[in-house]
């Protein structure tokens, strides 16, 4: 049996990135979403290379100019605010920019109308067999689908029920950090961003929307810690417990963290797996290969992941087995390139006297050193490991689904 009904949980950006390619390709496609709606706020992300080339097929760049961002001079600084060191914009900010709750948002409106959202609602069971997956539903419901693909990030739900715990796969860089919206008090401006760092912790913060607002972020270093990824209260004290003692701006960040309306923490974590797909069940985006925040790719691996395997499904005329093998033939390159890049996490949060001494004399002298295009362009490097097929040149763009 050919696959038609597909099921994909997780709204975030590779959801309703696969959703556009599989509505384009003839697809019935329903997205189920744990939160209620659409997830506002977080970090910048930033397209290169053969994403940017998703995007424009994707007829996507207009809208996503509308909210485009540009990271500026992130500026090293000591507790009294002094400069210590910076770095030019190109460090940080790839071909194109914008914020991800307002990517989310993009893809939610190119998709909303050929797509059905189950928001607050989640998977609880699955139950495969030869001709289809019987998927049980939070809010009671039981409904069949062909396949079921899990784009439900670090934390995959559908991983779990069909892979087996997260602790096989997961792979831990002794990093955590949380981040949130905050009210632009420094008056930074043009999306200029300050680091404050001390050993073992990191303090940054990046104007945002305009400059009418903020992003803060909190990075620590720590072994694997157990506690509750859903519960905001014990993750803030978490922040509290580390940071309460800090200078520079910590105090009133700390202030403003209780009022922040999309603060979100997690682990600086990878996820390393020997295949991403199982029967009809398959894995996108950091559900199956999370690279880390420090490699700066997720986004671009996301788009670019979705665009191969709804090109896949209809290039093997919805042969999932065929369709899956191809994909992850097709992507592991990329995913390895890119989870390579964020090698160096342990400069980024020194643990050690030595190396936050080091990190500070690198950030000082790398803008006038020859390796300040090498470091520009090694994440365009990662990002090229990768060739895009011509589905449409392929003769996929059929309008029905066989």
């Amino acid at each position: 049996m050919k696959a038609n009904k597909i099921l994909i949980s997780g709204a975030s950006v590779a959801g309703p990135a696969l959703a556009y390619w599989l509505n384009r390709y003839g697809f019935e496609v329903t997205i189920v979403e744990r939160a209620p709606g659409i997830r506002p706020g977080g970090y910048a992300v930033d397209f290169r290379g053969p994403a940017m080339q998703v995007l424009e097929q994707m007829d996507l760049i207009d809208a996503i100019k509308k909210h485009e961002t540009r990271s500026g001079k992130i500026t090293i600084v000591n507790k009294n605010n002094k400069k210590l060191a910076s770095m030019p914009d190109a460090f940080t900010s790839g071909e194109l920019e914008i914020m991800r709750g307002d990517l989310a948002g993009v893809f939610y409106e190119a998709t909303k109308n050929d797509t059905e959202y189950l928001f607050d609602n989640s998977i609880t069971a699955l139950q495969e067999d030869s001709d289809g997956v019987d998927v049980s539903f939070s809010n009671g419901e039981t409904r069949r689908f062909d396949l079921l693909v899990g784009a439900d990030g670090l934390h995959s739900n559908v991983r779990t029920l069909t892979f087996g715990e997260e602790s096989r796969f997961m792979h831990h860089l002794n990093i955590y950090f949380a981040i949130f919206s905050t009210p632009n008090f420094m008056n930074l401006k043009d999306m200029a961003g300050l680091y404050y760092g001390t050993l073992g912790k990191r303090v940054g913060v990046f104007s945002a929307k305009e400059d009418t607002e903020a992003r803060a972020s909190f990075y620590f270093a720590s072994p694997k810690l157990d506690y509750n990824y859903r519960d905001l209260a014990q993750q803030k004290e978490m922040i509290r417990s580390r940071f309460g003692n800090e200078q520079w701006q910590v105090p009133q960040l700390l202030k403003l963290m209780d009022e922040a309306p999309d603060f979100y923490f997690d682990s600086v974590s990878q996820i390393r797996m020997d295949r991403w797909s199982k029967g009809r069940v398959g894995l996108l985006g950091d559900a199956g290969y999370c690279a880390s925040p420090m490699s700066g790719m997720g986004t671009s691996m996301a788009v670019v992941g979705a665009y191969i395997l709804a090109g896949e499904l209809q290039a093997s005329a919805g042969d999932h087995l065929i369709a899956f093998k191809n994909y992850e033939t097709k992507m592991r390159p990329l995913t390895t390139a890119c989870q390579k890049l964020a090698e160096g996490a342990e400069w980024f949060v020194p643990q050690t006297t030595f190396k936050l001494w080091m990190s500070r004399q690198i950030w000082k002298i790398l803008p006038h050193t020859p390796w300040k295009n090498m470091m520009i362009e090694m994440p365009l490097k990662a990002a090229n490991a990768i060739v895009l097929p011509n589905y449409e040149q392929m003769g996929v763009l059929a309008d029905t689904v066989y």
